[in-house]
């Protein structure tokens, strides 16, 4: 019998997340929290089953959670959330595609999420609460520090340290062993 799993977010991120969910096959998602004026209302066929407030109450139905907001200008509605889930005492799994790799010599914090056809490299340490988005490519020991998201098609090459709370846009591309921190747009190089 699967596990069941509370989503809370129930934008965009979240549908790619479902998918994701649903090709791994582990959990069961329960339902999603979004906003109050949301609930009832569908997303695919989960239900918008509370909010925020209601997480107390939900999680003496369900013991594992995952941030589905999404994180692009500003991540502190997911950090907020994070924290929140950690103080309630939900687990945060780690949601991983059957069509991501993530070497057996990487390490990977809580309440990741490893998007379809991104790679994670041995000695990769990615820390709690990341978006590791489709086709991102972390190479081999890199650190991804927590609440970070690695977008569409990144690539971090080899020793790079992202600092904490950092956005690194789609097709950005990192220099190997150098450090990366705050909101990196779409395509750019960092050296």
């Amino acid at each position: 019998m699967k596990e069941k799993i509370i989503l809370i977010g129930g934008g965009g991120h979240c549908r790619s997340v479902i998918d994701v969910i649903e090709c791994e096959g582990r959990f069961e998602i329960y339902g999603i929290v979004d906003v109050k004026d949301k609930i009832g209302k569908k997303i695919f066929e989960y239900e918008i089953i509370g909010s925020d407030e209601d997480l107390y109450m939900l999680f003496n139905k369900v013991k594992n959670a995952l941030i589905t907001v999404g994180h692009i200008y500003d991540n502190s509605r997911r950090v907020e959330l994070f924290k929140l889930c950690e103080e309630i005492g939900f687990i945060m799994p780690n949601v991983i595609s059957p069509f991501a790799y993530v070497s057996k010599y990487a390490s990977l914090g809580k309440g990741n999420v490893i998007m379809h056809y991104a790679v994670v490299n041995a000695g990769a340490k990615i820390g709690n609460n990341c978006i590791i988005n489709t086709r991102a490519l972390i190479e081999h020991d890199v650190v991804v520090e927590d609440h970070c998201h690695i977008s569409t098609g990144a690539i971090v090459n080899g020793g790079t340290v992202v600092r904490e709370n950092t956005f690194l846009g789609s097709n950005s591309v990192s220099k190997e062993y150098t450090e990366v921190s705050g909101f990196i747009k779409a395509g750019s190089i960092v050296k």
